[in-house]
């Protein structure tokens, strides 16, 4: 079962003074690339916490968010009485002349450099311990998005791939129709020259050329390719760069079976295979 790399897994939990949101979005990447952005007192945690994403996500650009927002009566920014206090008597020694009122002085003091004084919070084990259970809630729900959105495209894969099959074998029926024009072309070539032929040398000519020209091998090859993708799609292990490995050989053994085609209706068949295999390439990269 393959897996796609866009997904977005998201989890809240109530605490008693605060309410955190843990969000997970990611997007196709050739590699993991991991952003996160959290509190400053959940930094002691990010290492472990970024080992976790990293094995369980495996590839794809995460974006990774702890949002805490305070939600008690309690604040952890208090006033700094005594910075106030201070303020308030030089701004009364200054404010004399034009009768400022304490209210107005006090509404100054306050925007003045340290005077409200935040309490650094302190990492408690047991408050991240539940914050962790909820980074796995958010963790499941991004993988089984990721699940999801794969379904479709596995579909859409084997699809194509079907279609490619049924232009292989329209391939393998005409090919013989195409050796058979190529020898009549050179041998209407040849009797439009007027000129005396050597029939031993031109059996032997023609031979040379028509190997140069047999698609054989490039049938059996892409056969080959066609079966083994299947296989990959339908193993337990999602390994996008692999099944863009086996794209890449398919794409190889279609362009060298139109190469060397030489006959109009082989080449539009080949087209057909291109256009079915250059969809499969565009949505193949958000495969994990």
């Amino acid at each position: 079962m393959i897996q796609s790399m866009t997904g977005y897994g998201k989890s809240v939990l109530q605490l008693p003074t605060k309410k955190v949101t843990i969000e997970i979005k990611s997007l196709n990447s050739k590699n993991l690339d991991l952003n996160t952005r959290i509190p400053s007192y959940y930094k002691g945690k990010e290492l472990a916490m970024r080992k976790k994403l990293a094995s369980a996500l495996v590839r794809g650009k995460v974006d990774f968010s702890i949002y805490v927002e305070m939600t008690a009566d309690e604040t952890s920014t208090t006033i700094n009485k005594g910075v106030v206090s201070n303020y308030m008597n030089q701004l009364r020694e200054v404010a004399v002349i034009d009768g400022s009122k304490d209210a107005e002085l006090l509404a100054m003091a306050v925007k003045m450099p340290d005077a409200l004084k935040t309490e650094r919070e302190e990492l408690n084990e047991d408050e991240w311990n539940e914050i962790e259970k909820h980074i796995d809630i958010a963790l499941k729900e991004i993988i089984q998005y990721r699940t999801d959105e794969a379904a479709s495209l596995e579909e859409d894969f084997k699809q194509r791939i079907v279609n490619i099959q049924s232009c292989l074998e329209e391939v393998k029926g005409m090919d013989g129709e195409r050796i058979k024009n190529v020898k009549e072309r050179i041998a209407k070539a040849l009797d439009e020259l007027k000129v005396e032929i050597d029939e031993n040398r031109f059996e032997q000519e023609l031979i040379y050329y028509l190997e140069k020209l047999d698609i054989n091998e490039e049938k059996v090859r892409l056969a080959n390719h066609l079966d083994y993708f299947l296989q990959e799609l339908a193993s337990n292990v999602s390994n996008g760069k692999k099944l863009g490995f086996i794209v890449q050989e398919i794409g190889r053994e279609i362009n060298t079976t139109g190469s060397k085609a030489n006959y109009a209706p082989l080449q539009k068949v080949v087209i057909q295979m291109k256009d079915e295999l250059e969809k499969i390439k565009e949505q193949i990269l958000n495969v994990l």
